[in-house]
């Protein structure tokens, strides 16, 4: 993760600022716990402001760009190592990240053990997403690489001894960019720093040839043709599962 997020993360915080809506449902299933440990940290989003709060981030590039967004303190460091000791926190927290690490089970394993209480992952669910136009119809190959990357949700029932799972419906004005945040303004994926903030792309070996599909089909309008009863949708189910795990 920290390579690719050295090489894609400029810029990241310009087009991946916490959505409100997202984060209150972040903190509902946060409830009251302190002090978190938000792995995979990014550049902040969603971190709690009312608690203590420790950030594990292992690319400088995103920590940089961390400055006046939080106040955690922030631990270089990597899922699959955290650097604290047994139940040092009450609650752990993972936003978009498990689908970066190289050991899924050894990262979910360290945040069972470094957290008392509480795990909340949000995460994406390949089996449980409905279809999505930007993967069907321009790049299939995303499809493939999130059947490989993202965590079944059995996985979760391993570590807890109890998991809720909460879909979490996309809105159509999501201001977090990530890969379906833009579902119901499809231009948006045309623009390069868009792209730069979605990790998705860049672990695609050729993005030109469903770009091109994609211009072309805004211009004649064939993606309104077949995709504009979208437009009159507020919010989407896409796969987003935001998981809560009882220790």
């Amino acid at each position: 993760m920290s390579q690719l997020y050295d090489e894609i993360g400029v810029g990241y915080e310009l087009y991946r600022r916490p959505d409100p809506r997202i984060a209150a449902e972040v903190m509902r299933a946060l409830g009251e716990l302190a002090p978190v440990v938000n792995v995979g940290a990014g550049t902040g989003s969603y971190e709690p402001e009312d608690r203590p709060v420790v950030a594990v981030e292992p690319s400088l590039t995103m920590i940089r760009q961390r400055r006046g967004r939080t106040a955690a303190a922030v631990v270089r460091a990597y899922a699959t190592n955290l650097p604290f000791g047994d139940d040092a926190f009450a609650a752990a927290l993972a936003v978009l990240t498990m689908h970066h690490w190289p050991d899924r089970a050894r990262g979910l394993s360290e945040l069972a053990r470094v957290a008392r209480e509480r795990l909340v992952i949000l995460t994406y669910d390949p089996a449980a997403a409905a279809a999505f136009w930007l993967v069907d119809d321009y790049f299939p190959g995303i499809r493939e690489t999130d059947r490989l990357s993202m965590p079944p949700l059995e996985e979760f029932r391993r570590v807890g001894r109890s998991v809720e799972i909460r879909p979490l419906p996309i809105p159509h004005d999501c201001s977090d960019g990530f890969l379906g945040a833009h579902w119901r303004r499809p231009s948006r994926y045309l623009d390069p720093g868009v792209r730069g903030a979605i990790s998705a792309f860049g672990k695609l070996p050729d993005v030109d040839a469903g770009l091109s599909r994609l211009r072309s089909d805004l211009a004649d309008g064939t993606w309104e043709r077949r995709h504009g009863h979208l437009l009159s949708r507020t919010e989407l189910d896409l796969g987003y599962r935001l998981v809560v795990v009882n220790l």
